[in-house]
């Protein structure tokens, strides 16, 4: 396996705008050329993309960070790496090979060929799934009524969009539990690389895969010890409640702010309403801000175990207001995505509000949403301007497309 850092090496963000030193990223593969309009809807994109031109605008993307001073690590190269070890593989393979639509017979044959592949190779198929018409041989009753199309194993697009199956908490690694059944196993094999790889030896996880509906879009780290987290079509209310009992039980926050948000497409996650790209400011969808509203959960007793802790959860109350109280500041200050309701709702769905920060008031947005980006940069917000016109058919922005693995601390 390739030299890595020793497990000592810090990982761990606090903040969404400290400086950005180490980030995951997924360069969009071959499980894009899986998708056609037979199943893209299922598979979660909007479109069926143009995969060399979203290579070519994820490519600078990358570039785009590494010439300010980030690590990109790539999700590919990490989970090849994990996969060197027979115990990373025999997990990888049973979790892949879990569904029951299989049967016996076609699972032990796919066990046998997928044992035998080099982990890159392993890494291609589990990120780009096997059809039935890509296995060989007689091998039952199941493969041969399944239509050769049909997919054996799922290919998994969204895995392009990293900031959905994992979250730093301080020094702790939250793995999500993705709701759609078609990125279930995008945490498995995030689990498996913060498990498995030298990299990351020695990391605490807290949440998990098989627990109640978190993801990552949904989860803004505020300010140190303050989390907000969107409540609608991906995370569930039980799944915040999990996530509130096991960050105050690991003293990783003091305050955790519930937001209630449509569970509509457009407003999948709460990072497709506001971002953060300062200390004290969001860029934020203003034909909802006005209704958006928060309830405050904090510990009620601190002294109890974590099976026995009690949350006090306040009134809602309008979310800037909230998240200010919670933060400690005068004003958590709001930059309208657009200009008016129609060109806001255009540069919302374009993932104008989906903005990554690199560091305190330097923020990457992509390139098409002019009229946001303007303001923001009106607002003193240096804005790094990328292409996204084929990245952005899965509904995710540079924000989606990114997992801070380092964020450098606020100062004091």
């Amino acid at each position: 396996m390739p030299e890595t850092p020793s497990a000592a090496a810090h990982h761990g963000a606090d903040s969404e705008v400290g400086r950005l030193t180490t980030v995951m990223v997924h360069r969009p593969g071959n499980e894009l050329k899986r998708l056609t309009p037979r199943n893209n809807d299922r598979l979660l994109f909007d479109g069926i993309p143009w995969v060399a031109r979203a290579q070519d605008e994820h490519d600078a993307f990358v570039e785009t960070m590494r010439g300010r001073g980030v690590e990109v690590l790539h999700l590919t190269d990490l989970l090849t790496e994990t996969l060197e070890t027979e115990i990373a593989r025999n997990h990888a393979i049973s979790s892949a090979l879990s569904g029951l639509h299989l049967g016996d017979t076609l699972r032990r044959y796919l066990a046998t060929a997928l044992r035998e592949l080099s982990p890159a190779d392993l890494t291609e198929v589990l990120t780009s799934g096997i059809r039935n018409d890509e296995v060989r041989g007689g091998l039952g009753l199941v493969t041969s009524l399944l239509d050769p199309h049909d997919f054996l194993v799922d290919p998994l697009p969204n895995l392009l969009f990293t900031r959905d199956s994992s979250v730093w908490i301080r020094d702790r690694v939250a793995v999500t539990s993705l709701a759609m059944p078609a990125r279930k196993r995008e945490t498995q094999l995030t689990e498996l690389i913060y498990t498995e790889h030298p990299r990351f030896a020695g990391t605490r996880k807290i949440h998990g895969w098989h627990n109640e509906h978190v993801e990552g879009g949904d989860v803004l780290l505020l300010a140190p010890g303050v989390i907000a987290v969107g409540v609608g079509e991906r995370t569930t209310p039980a799944g915040v409640e999990r996530l509130a009992r096991q960050v105050f039980h690991a003293d990783l926050a003091h305050t955790v702010l519930a937001v209630p948000i449509a569970q509509e497409r457009a407003t999948m996650h709460l990072d497709t309403i506001c971002t953060m790209v300062d200390v004290d400011k969001v860029v934020m969808y203003p034909n909802i801000a006005d209704t958006l509203q928060a309830f405050t959960v904090t510990l009620a007793d601190p002294g109890t175990s974590d099976d026995d802790l009690e949350l006090s959860v306040g009134e809602p109350e309008h979310f800037l207001v909230a998240a200010a109280k919670a933060m400690q500041i005068d004003t958590l200050h709001q930059i309208d995505t657009g200009l008016d309701p129609v060109s806001a709702e255009r540069e919302q769905w374009d993932d104008g509000n989906n903005t990554l920060a690199l560091a305190p008031r330097v923020a990457v947005a992509y390139e098409r949403n002019d009229l946001t980006n303007d303001r923001l940069e009106e607002a003193g917000i240096e804005v790094v301007r990328i292409a996204g016109s084929e990245l952005g058919s899965g509904r995710g922005g540079p924000r989606c497309m990114t997992c801070p693995i380092t964020r450098e601390p606020l100062p004091a």
